[in-house]
């Protein structure tokens, strides 16, 4: 009790249960969602019955059941399971996750967790109990106590994010959920920082990520089972690898799946903004796409493939009510005839995409809105359009119904490729640096260009000095010849003066000449804006380039580099820019 005998009650706070590293860990809301959560409990009899959105509308908790549900992706609870298993006395039993992880529940004091590992190996070992078994305990054993305000009501953009091969993202193998959730963490950490003024002034809420999910619909069509019984029994996991990721590329060309990947990535995307619409009912913002690796390719055949009419809507069913039509693709040039995009008819009324040389042929599904951005991480789409026989991008090609293509790559990744050289075949030149997100370039980089300068002055001094020596020693005059020669050096000596009027500044001129370049022009893909965005590699990763291949291929999800440009192009569009431009 205080000096003046005031008295202050505690504030209650709701925590939820999540499993983080095999183990149950209680984590808080963020101080909004709890306060809703405490205001519906304290309403009423009928709290039992509320459900109270939370995590900035992506779950929902229902109150009567103490119960924390995803509201745009599928999530499974091992607590259901636990208390089935408890209720009906049925142990043993097997809860597999997305990214097929098993907890094994034996009894109630023993359960559990075992890493993905299919079919047995060479050891004759099962499945579930290869590997370094983890212990699943119930409980409050870790409570959090870091505490988030939460995330801004206010939603002014929504972007949907396709991921690319495999069921893991990272390193960590980390879903897609988990792997935007950091992307969306970062982006708000950046919105704090570098547009505070806009924030300040109530200009801007935020940016909405969420995920589309293509490889589980994909690998639950029984195929696994077909490849299982044709997979030979030796080096079992790397069997397993390739089956459960780097086939993803091999099934996306193929007809039959790749249908089947393009209609659930574009339905998903469908249902979700359809969701989305219904929980947000005074969204204004626009929508943009970004897909990862195979995601990107994935994304960038179905926008070459939509109609610039939507045609009517169902805003309720979200159903597009127009004849379903595939757009001419890209509009190449040339190109030998068998290789260019056309439209045919499968007899049944429907149009499909008929493209002769690397494309399969599929029937390409509408979105049932127009993306403003196309964002690729790590995008193979350049490589595959070439692989495809595709030499050249027609300069004034664009998407049907997406104004901008950003293709965003670090230097390191061995899965990215660029795109402008495509558009521009005749012309070297470098993609777009993207700036450090505290501004400037990285110390090594500059370091790095500091040096090469440096070299190149000492290079260019020392030709010229070399020359300046040559010309004067082949230009002795001889004392027999000197009058007669007087005459023929006095007219050379203006031709020699404009062959070379300055070679010592030779470096000077060139740079003159490089401000007087015009600015290369990428065509129409991106608006007329550049298209090849680089990142800059970490003072570390410089030491060796084959040792962070990999994971510069999937950097992306934490990289303020790459959130901090998405952010930026996405806000310009409305007119927001950042705080301090950034160099």
């Amino acid at each position: 009790m205080d000096a003046g005998g005031l008295y202050e009650p505690v504030s209650p706070h709701w925590f939820y249960c999540k499993v983080i590293d095999s183990k149950e860990t209680w984590i808080p809301f963020n101080s909004e969602d709890s306060q809703q959560l405490e205001e519906a409990y304290s309403s009423g009899k009928d709290c039992n019955e509320k459900v109270v959105p939370t995590d900035g509308g992506r779950y929902d908790v229902h109150l009567g059941e103490r119960m924390r549900y995803a509201v745009y992706w599928d999530e499974q609870a091992s607590e259901e399971t636990y208390m089935l298993a408890v209720t009906q006395d049925d142990w043993k039993k097997k809860l597999e996750s997305p990214n097929r992880e098993i907890i094994v529940l034996h009894n109630p004091k023993l359960m559990v967790h075992y890493q993905p590992v299919a079919g047995s190996d060479e050891w004759g070992s099962t499945p579930t109990e290869q590997g370094r078994p983890r212990t699943v305990k119930r409980g409050v054993e870790n409570i959090s106590v870091d505490i988030h305000c939460g995330e801004p009501l206010q939603i002014d953009h929504l972007v949907f994010v396709v991921h690319g091969i495999g069921p893991a993202c990272d390193l960590r193998f980390r879903s897609i959920v988990q792997c935007v959730n950091d992307f969306r963490s970062v982006s708000l950490n950046l919105l704090q920082t570098h547009f505070k003024k806009a924030q300040e002034n109530q200009q801007i809420g935020r940016i909405e990520f969420l995920p589309v999910n293509w490889h589980s619909p994909l690998h639950s069509t029984g195929v696994d089972v077909d490849l299982q019984r044709i997979t030979l029994p030796s080096i079992n996991r790397l069997r397993h690898f390739t089956n459960d990721t780097i086939l993803d590329v091999f099934f996306y060309n193929s007809p039959t799946y790749c249908q089947t990947i393009v209609d659930t990535v574009a339905s998903e995307m469908n249902r979700i903004y359809m969701l989305f619409l219904q929980r947000n009912p005074d969204f204004k913002g626009g929508v943009s796409i970004a897909g990862h690796s195979l995601g990107s390719l994935i994304l960038f055949d179905i926008l070459t493939n939509q109609k610039d009419s939507l045609g009517d809507i169902d805003s309720k069913k979200g159903i597009n009510t127009s004849t379903p039509q595939s757009a001419s693709g890209l509009n190449m040039s040339n190109i030998p005839k068998e290789s260019e995009f056309c439209n045919s008819a499968d007899g049944t009324g429907n149009d499909y995409l008929d493209v002769g040389i690397g494309q399969v042929s599929v029937k390409y599904p509408r979105l049932i809105y127009k993306p403003e951005i196309f964002f690729a991480f790590g995008s193979p789409i350049g490589m595959f359009l070439t692989v495809r026989g595709l030499k050249r991008i027609d300069p004034n090609y664009k998407f049907p119904t997406c104004k901008g293509f950003f293709n965003i790559y670090h230097p390191f990744d061995p899965v990215a490729y660029r795109i402008e050289p495509m558009v521009v075949p005749g012309v070297e030149f470098e993609p777009m640096l993207i700036p450090h997100h505290k501004g400037r370039k990285r110390m090594h980089l500059e370091l790095r260009e500091g040096l090469t300068r440096m070299s190149m002055d000492l290079k260019n001094n020392l030709l010229g000095s070399l020359r300046m020596a040559w010309k004067s020693f082949t230009r002795t005059p001889d004392p027999v010849l000197q009058s007669s020669e007087t005459t023929e050096e006095t007219e050379a000596e203006p031709v020699s003066s404009s062959e070379k009027p300055s070679d010592v500044n030779t470096e000077e001129t060139s740079e003159a000449v490089k401000e007087e370049v015009p600015p290369i022009n990428v065509g129409m893909l991106n608006g007329g804006q550049r298209i090849d965005y680089v990142l800059q590699e970490k003072p570390i990763e410089s030491f060796n380039e084959y040792l962070f291949a990999l994971q510069s291929h999937l950097c992306y999800w934490e990289s303020e580099d790459t959130v901090l440009l998405v952010l930026k192009e996405i806000y310009q569009t409305q007119g927001i820019f950042l705080d301090q431009p950034l160099q």
